[in-house]
């Protein structure tokens, strides 16, 4: 989807020596916010490419619909969005990383190659991926209606981002993204993926 806002925390992650990603979970101000065992979840499913550092910021209804009308003019609060780095290495090899400290909750800006921009200093860090933005509002009644837990469900939704983070497109890859999703999450222990629930709801 379009570039959109970062939504940074005052502390990047870095990647743990012997892994490849890095995740931080925070709300919409960037602040880091309690999801036990997701960051924890994600970087275990994720691809073996998913390499650098991923923002999951689990925001209000109102601000997903917000953004989701700036950047998809649709209004209506959807469960997940995907704000990829424009600088990204995915696919291709790192080049830049864009990483700025939150100003009234939201910012964005270029650093220096290779570099997060923290507290006003630089640090070396690893690439910023993007941020995966989650409605908690949404996410709580969809895990309802799935009959599990709203912990399952931000494992589906995460996982969803992710991938799209990492430039898969369902809408038009053949199947690609479903069956990367499916592999996945069966590995993580889900019994559905969100592109598998989609597709269930409209054979009905």
């Amino acid at each position: 989807m379009p570039d959109g806002p970062t939504f940074a925390r005052r502390a990047a992650p870095r990647a743990a020596e012997g892994k490849d990603l890095a995740v931080s979970i925070v709300d919409q101000r960037g602040r880091p916010v309690a999801a036990p065992g997701l960051a924890a979840w994600l970087r275990r499913v994720a691809p073996a490419r998913a390499r650098g550092v991923v923002s999951v910021a689990l925001v209000s209804d109102r601000r997903v619909r917000a953004l989701n009308r700036t950047y998809r003019h649709m209004d209506y609060a959807t469960d997940v969005l995907s704000f990829p780095n424009p600088q990204s290495p995915t696919p291709r090899a790192v080049s830049r990383c864009t990483w700025r400290p939150p100003s009234g909750g939201l910012s964005a800006g270029p650093a220096k190659a290779g570099h997060h921009v923290l507290h006003g200093c630089e640090k070396r860090c690893s690439p910023f991926l993007g941020d995966i933005v989650i409605a908690r509002g949404v996410a709580r009644r969809q895990a309802r209606d799935a009959g599990h837990s709203e912990r399952a469900e931000l494992r589906v939704l995460a996982l969803h981002g992710l991938l799209h983070l990492l430039g898969y497109d369902h809408e038009q890859d053949n199947g690609r993204m479903l069956r990367t999703e499916r592999r996945l999450r069966r590995e993580g222990g889900l019994p559905e993926g969100l592109i598998e629930r989609v597709e269930r709801g409209r054979r009905r």
